[in-house]
């Protein structure tokens, strides 16, 4: 044991230099990110803007205008893309009736939800990973299904980037499945994708994330008059929603008041598209959502799934939720006028990158303990592959100070135990496989091993 520790002492230090700074590309990921294409993504808005209204209560009938309309579109292009993808790519509405409820569904309506599935190659591999955006727009009056409501970057937005992610990842494989869907029924309360989460947990789907866009294309904010392209906020949870009650005593215990697993996704959101997107900063946000607000994430964190919100850093109020008009020389409305087509496509990027990474890359590392038989001022964690192993380079053991939001170290090995010069009292750790192509799963936090 002293010479293990020893090694793993001279390791320590001798990475610590280079261990801030992991930027290795995958070349096939790089590939995609490079592969998205703003004239394309401003085609898919275009498209959906001009079925007028997509609100939710709106006309399902008619093969130009409406809901209905709008989300059969959504199906055509990803079976437009099933086309290149081998059999794997299957494309489908996903239907459910709704009754009126007295507040934002005033009569029976059909729900659908435009959904792609990218089949994982490897059978063993049950993971799951979900993009999404809304299909649905609105006017001011959420009950207004008649007036126009283009909703071009709320959230025309976050489905053309679905659409562009299930375009490119199409044409490559990956061993755990990719879910592409674009939901109905934000606006009415988040209906589409509390039928889609409920549907997930019964049936037992293994999410291990969910990517919520809803507002990713526009870089100006109302009343401050910002403009800025280069930052991204993702939203995620700290204390879980989900059985709280079950695991609170642990969280305090243990100080992982900031380790829960929609954070832990929300900081691979961080590095990974940071890694492979230039010019964009992701910023990490720390609470579910905006103040008072929700979106299509929170069902799934709800029912106890890795999930956060990817949206624009600036927000223009004048731009949502508006009729159309202008007043005072002020253009209200969610038009594409107010569109940035290259800030959209470095956030469609980012959310290909992390997608491409997480369901390329191997299985977590599972039983994951931090050992706690003796007072030391090091810190051994040792670990099991996951059952299928296969692609396994090795594995990171991630440090970072309890003050800092994201990882700051990252240690390498190829064994399942590593000894290192740092107190568990004073650092927080995780561990990581790693592929043979480089690419990282998710970060697991030990738990208590004697």
């Amino acid at each position: 044991m002293k010479k293990l520790f020893t090694a793993f002492l001279i390791l320590g230090f001798g990475l610590s230099s280079k261990a801030q700074t992991i930027v290795n590309r995958n070349s096939d990921i790089d590939k995609m990110v490079k592969s998205v294409n703003a004239d394309s993504l401003k085609a898919y808005i275009t498209k959906m803007v001009a079925f007028g209204t997509r609100s939710t209560i709106s006309d399902t009938k008619s093969k130009t205008k409406g809901v209905g309309a709008a989300r059969n579109w959504v199906v055509g292009k990803f079976t437009q893309f099933a086309k290149q993808g081998d059999g794997r790519l299957s494309a489908f509405l996903d239907t459910v009736t709704i009754k009126p409820d007295g507040k934002r569904v005033d009569q029976q309506i059909v729900l659908g939800n435009a959904v792609a599935v990218l089949k994982g190659t490897d059978p063993q591999d049950k993971r799951v990973f979900v993009v999404s955006g809304h299909l649905d727009s609105r006017v001011t009056d959420v009950m207004n299904r008649l007036s126009d409501a283009p909703g071009a970057n709320d959230d025309g937005s976050g489905v053309a980037g679905v659409i562009e992610a299930a375009r490119i990842m199409s044409k490559y494989k990956f061993g755990a499945t990719v879910i592409f869907v674009a939901v109905s029924g934000e606006e009415q309360s988040l209906l589409g994708s509390g039928f889609m989460a409920a549907k997930a947990k019964k049936e037992g789907w293994n999410i291990e994330a969910m990517l919520n866009n809803d507002m990713i294309g526009s870089n100006n904010a109302s009343e401050t008059q910002i403009i800025d392209n280069t930052k991204l906020r993702v939203f995620s949870e700290g204390l879980p929603s989900f059985e709280l009650d079950k695991t609170a005593k642990n969280i305090r215990q243990f100080g992982l008041e900031n380790d829960g697993k929609s954070r832990q996704l929300a900081r691979y959101v961080k590095e990974i598209g940071e890694r492979y997107v230039d010019q964009l900063e992701v910023k990490l946000i720390y609470r579910n959502d905006r103040f008072l607000r929700g979106g299509d994430h929170t069902p799934f964190v709800e029912n106890g799934f890795a999930a956060v919100r990817l949206t624009e850093m600036n927000e223009n109020f004048d731009h949502q939720h508006q009729d159309l008009r202008t007043e005072k020389g002020v253009k209200y409305g969610d038009l594409i006028e107010f569109m940035d087509f290259e800030y959209l496509r470095k956030n469609t990027a980012v959310n290909i990158a992390v997608l491409a990474n997480l369901a390329k890359a191997p299985q977590i590392p599972v039983e994951v303990k931090v050992d706690v038989k003796n007072l030391s001022n090091s810190t051994y964690l040792y670990w099991k592959s996951p059952a299928n192993g296969a692609g396994i380079k090795g594995f990171y053991v991630l440090m970072r100070e309890t003050s800092s939001p994201v990882w700051e170290k990252k240690f390498f090995t190829t064994e399942k135990e590593m000894r290192l010069p740092y107190s568990k009292d004073n650092y927080l750790f995780a561990v990581q496989s790693i592929g043979t192509d480089e690419t990282e799963s998710l970060p697991v936090v030990p738990s208590v091993g004697r």
